[in-house]
């Protein structure tokens, strides 16, 4: 009868009655366009127009139709042997729209900012579901969003547990006390990211102080963070920089601020991989967690083993 009074309810199309836990578990998924998420039964060729979605599609054992570029190399090779042969669909925020439609996709998946402009396009293509993966909570959405769009519901939430466990267990091991900030680009003044950026946000998880601290508009996810001077950045002056690697060298590590920086000076400024960028895929994040748990507190986690081309090194 409990079963058959909600039921009517759902049916009914009202959930206002119910207590909270009940609603979060019986309100459909929706992606980060509100389009409600369909099982597709029976997908066989899905098109990852990310990095993110291609990593959580093979965490759920499904190589990708079709992928983005990563960084330099035509696909996410780093995740592994799923990934051999899958064509790549170009940049994510310019797919070759061409490509993407000779492999006659049954599903995609995207992220919202790059696709807005050809959401319609693909739409007409094959279920379409587009996410913005920028928080923590934006990721394990996504990856519960995915795995529902796989009919892999259950695999999605064991996904995100095991994570979240993780998570857990390393914040309870992490020392604390230390500051840090997270910089990218190359120029004379880095780009640094707020609080709410999944790689910043596990420096608060992990028993560390973003520097950078909240964004100034919060509830708003964009923008990430913005541009600093050497002089900012010396008056924050945290206990340890990450940093993007470059193809070219870092201009703002030639200010002559730089050196007076306490990170600079002790060696802890490193150079992560690409992955720290758009890390909301079940292998991305892991790997950001433990990396930087072993960067932040050598003497408590143990160096992960990464791809050579992932793993972060100390700046010189």
């Amino acid at each position: 009868m409990r079963f058959q009074g909600l039921k009517a309810l759902m049916v009914a199309g009202s959930l206002a009655f119910l207590p909270p836990a009940l609603q979060a578990a019986a309100a459909p998924l929706t992606d980060d366009r509100g389009l409600e998420i369909v099982p597709q039964t029976g997908a066989g060729k899905v098109v990852a127009i990310s990095t993110f979605a291609a990593d959580t599609l093979v965490s759920l054992g499904v190589a990708p139709a079709g992928a983005s570029t990563f960084g330099d190399r035509p696909v996410p090779d780093f995740l592994g042997p799923l990934m051999d042969g899958v064509p790549s669909l170009g940049q994510r925020a310019s797919t070759n729209l061409e490509q993407l439609s000779a492999l006659q996709p049954d599903l995609i998946l995207a992220i919202r900012r790059y696709t807005e402009p050809s959401a319609q396009k693909l739409s007409a293509l094959a279920p379409f579901y587009a996410f913005d993966v920028i928080s923590y909570d934006d990721s394990l959405r996504a990856v519960a969003g995915i795995a529902t769009a796989l009919d892999k519901a259950a695999e999605g939430q064991a996904l995100n547990a095991a994570f979240e466990a993780l998570v857990e267990d390393y914040g309870r091991r992490a020392p604390g006390g230390l500051s840090a900030v997270l910089l990218a680009g190359s120029g004379e003044a880095p780009f640094a990211y707020y609080d709410h950026f999944l790689s910043t946000d596990l420096l608060e998880r992990l028993n560390a102080t973003n520097s950078i601290g909240p964004s100034p508009t919060p509830g708003q996810p964009v923008p990430f963070g913005y541009q600093l001077s050497l002089e900012q950045l010396l008056l924050l002056n945290p206990d340890v920089i990450f940093m993007f690697a470059s193809g070219t060298r870092h201009a703002y590590a030639a200010n002559p601020v730089w050196p007076y920086l306490k990170a600079v000076q002790q060696g802890r400024v490193y150079e992560v991989g690409l992955h720290w960028k758009e890390g909301g895929g079940p292998v991305a994040r892991e790997w950001i967690l433990r990396e930087m748990a072993w960067r932040l507190y050598p003497d408590s986690f143990p160096q992960p083993e990464l791809p050579a081309s992932l793993a972060s090194r100390p700046f010189r």
